[in-house]
């Protein structure tokens, strides 16, 4: 079964300025991956927004600037942000799975091999969808620069996909005039685009989308940046068709 990567940002998942989870988007974004999976894919999803379930756990005013305050939410938020997945997908028939991972686990050659034989046979069953997150409680590094972006890349090569999406807030790249731009075929181009802006939730911006997608390049699958708000546009970037920004394959960048 063809094998998608799908990444959930924390500003597509959570609501009130990301001090707790937005329980509609859960049941949609549920409903159009178990399309997917009906359709023939086996579907993982990369999640953030632990910590936005923590806050409101934690019943916070707002979200923590220190790392042990981000952890702590994290530690109290990830059991939240699995329950609302289960009740999503367990309406379409389909159970979950969590994985918590971090960058050693992935840099390992044995706990490396021992996550994809994991991965494997979760994926074996059909009607499992493996939810991913970063080891927060323990590990910093997509907490401070990367919002699972790179994590996401990362479990597309060691599951061999087709095809990475990474949903976020925006619509895509976009050019000088706020134009989105449909499809790139020199990732190195790209990075002329970035701007240092990014979204109030958002921790690594297009930059780090951007390095995620040439990482998955360099490994022969394609990606595609949407709009995770806007209904409908999941099937739309699986099938590669028109939406938010695409990023194609060519021979300068596989391996």
């Amino acid at each position: 079964m063809p094998r998608i990567v799908l990444k959930f940002g924390t500003g597509i998942l959570s609501r009130s300025a990301g001090r707790a989870l937005d329980g509609a988007q859960f049941r949609r974004l549920a409903a159009e991956v178990a399309a997917l999976v009906k359709a023939g894919n086996s579907c993982v999803i990369v999640s953030s927004a632990a910590i936005a379930a923590g806050v409101h756990a934690l019943g916070l005013d707002r979200r923590p600037e220190d790392l042990p305050g981000k952890q702590a939410c994290a530690a109290a938020g990830q059991p939240e942000l699995m329950r609302l997945y289960s009740t999503s997908f367990r309406r379409h028939g389909l159970a979950v799975a969590q994985l918590l991972l971090t960058h050693e686990d992935i840099d390992s050659r044995t706990r490396r091999q021992n996550a994809r034989n994991t991965l494997d046979r979760l994926l074996a069953a059909r009607t499992v969808v493996p939810i991913i997150n970063e080891n927060d409680s323990v590990a910093v590094e997509e907490v401070r620069f990367g919002d699972n972006d790179r994590l996401s890349a990362e479990v597309a090569v060691l599951i061999r996909a087709k095809m990475l999406l990474l949903l976020t807030s925006s619509d895509g790249l976009t050019d000088k005039s706020g134009k989105r731009i449909p499809i790139v075929k020199d990732i190195t181009e790209a990075f002329r685009h970035v701007r240092p802006e990014k979204g109030e939730m958002s921790v690594g911006g297009m930059k780090t989308k951007l390095e995620s997608v040439q990482l998955a390049l360099l490994a022969g699958i394609r990606a595609v940046i949407l709009d995770g708000r806007q209904k409908g546009r999941i099937p739309l970037a699986a099938a590669f068709k028109d939406t938010g920004t695409r990023f194609a394959v060519s021979k300068s960048t596989k391996l």
